[in-house]
C-alpha cells in the first residue's frame, strides 16, 4: 500500500476513484489528513469515505441480524440448517419452483436479502451464482402446471418445497421455511412469517428459487411465443392479460386460475378449492409418486 505522503500527492479524483468507486482499503490516517487538507474537494472526499464506513457497518449489522434464527439453532447443536422458499405462486402460467439451501456457519454475503427486495435482475443472478458456489449444498424442486391445477397452488407450493429439501445431497438437521411447514417431512422445522426477510438461509433460497423460475419462463417463451413470458414471467401484468385474451391460453397456463378460465370461457372454480385443507393428502402422494425424478 502506498505511503500516506504518496497518496496525498495524488489528485482528489484519483483518490475518489480508488477509495470510493473501487472501495479499496483506506490507510490509517488518510481521512484525518484529508480533513486537514486545503485542497478543494478533500473534505468532501473524507465525508464520502466516512459515509462508506457507516454503510459497511450498517450492512454488517443487517447481515448479522439476518442470521439470528440460524445462530440460535447452531447454539442448540444443529449444524446443517436448510432454508426453504418458493417462487411463482401468483403467476398465471408456468411451474411453481422451490429451493432449499444450507449455508456455511456464520455466512454473510453483501446484499443478501429477500429476492422480492432485489429489483435488479443482474444483481439477483450474481447473488444466486455466489450462493450456489458458497453453499454447503443446495437444491431446487418444482410442481408442474398439471399438479397446480390438480392439487391447487397452495399444496403444489408445498410439494415443490418438499421436493427441493428432499433433493439436497446432504440432509439438514433443521429446516427454516418461509411462512409454512412442509408436510410429510420428518426433519424438525419452523415456519417463519416473512422468513425471506428475516433469515439468511430462507433469503438465499428465495433468490435461487426466483432466478431458477425466471430462467425456466425465459425458456418457455421460446416454446410458446407471443405471450412475452421472458418479460413478465407469467405474472398477471396488463400486457400478459391482454395477450392471454388475444391468443387464448397456452398449455403452460394454469387452468385453475380465474383469469385463465375467463380467457377460455370456462366457469370460475369455487373459492373453497384453494383453501389450505382442500387438497386430499392421497392426491399429493399420487402426484409425488408420479414424479420420482423430481
Amino acid at each position: 500500500m502506498p505511503a500516506l505522503e504518496d497518496l496525498l500527492a495524488k489528485s482528489i479524483p484519483e483518490l475518489r476513484e480508488r477509495f470510493v468507486d473501487r472501495a479499496r482499503p483506506v490507510p490509517k490516517g488518510l481521512v484525518e489528513a484529508l480533513e486537514c487538507d486545503s485542497r478543494q474537494g478533500a473534505h468532501h472526499l473524507a465525508k464520502l469515505i466516512r459515509d462508506r464506513w457507516r454503510k459497511n457497518r450498517a450492512e454488517g449489522q443487517r447481515l448479522h441480524n439476518l442470521l439470528r434464527f440460524e445462530i440460535e439453532l447452531w447454539e442448540q447443536g444443529f449444524n446443517f440448517i436448510a432454508g426453504v422458499d418458493e417462487a411463482g405462486m401468483a403467476p398465471l402460467a408456468g411451474p411453481v419452483v422451490a429451493a432449499a439451501v444450507i449455508l456455511p456457519r456464520n455466512y454473510k454475503l453483501r446484499r443478501l436479502n429477500d429476492s422480492k427486495q432485489i429489483l435488479d435482475e443482474a444483481v439477483r443472478g450474481e447473488l444466486a451464482g455466489q450462493i450456489k458456489q458458497d453453499a454447503v449444498v443446495w437444491s431446487v424442486g418444482q410442481a408442474e402446471v398439471e399438479e397446480i391445477d390438480t392439487l391447487n397452488i397452495y399444496h403444489a407450493g408445498l410439494l415443490a418445497m418438499r421436493r427441493a429439501v428432499e433433493g439436497l445431497a446432504s440432509q439438514p438437521d433443521f429446516v427454516l421455511v418461509d411462512a409454512r411447514r412442509i408436510p410429510h417431512y420428518s426433519v424438525p422445522q419452523r415456519g417463519i412469517i416473512k422468513g425471506d426477510c428475516l433469515s439468511a438461509s430462507i433469503a438465499a433460497a428465495s433468490i435461487i428459487a426466483k432466478t431458477t423460475r425466471d430462467a425456466i419462463m425465459s425458456e418457455l417463451d421460446s416454446i410458446h411465443p407471443g405471450y412475452n413470458f421472458t418479460t413478465h414471467k407469467g405474472y398477471p401484468t396488463p400486457e400478459h392479460c391482454r395477450r392471454l385474451q388475444e391468443l387464448g391460453a397456452a398449455p403452460i397456463h394454469r387452468r385453475s386460475f380465474a383469469r385463465v378460465r375467463q380467457a377460455l370461457g370456462l366457469d370460475p372454480i369455487q373459492d373453497s378449492l384453494f383453501a389450505e385443507q382442500s387438497a386430499p393428502e392421497e392426491a399429493i402422494e399420487r402426484a409425488d409418486a408420479a414424479s420420482p425424478g423430481q
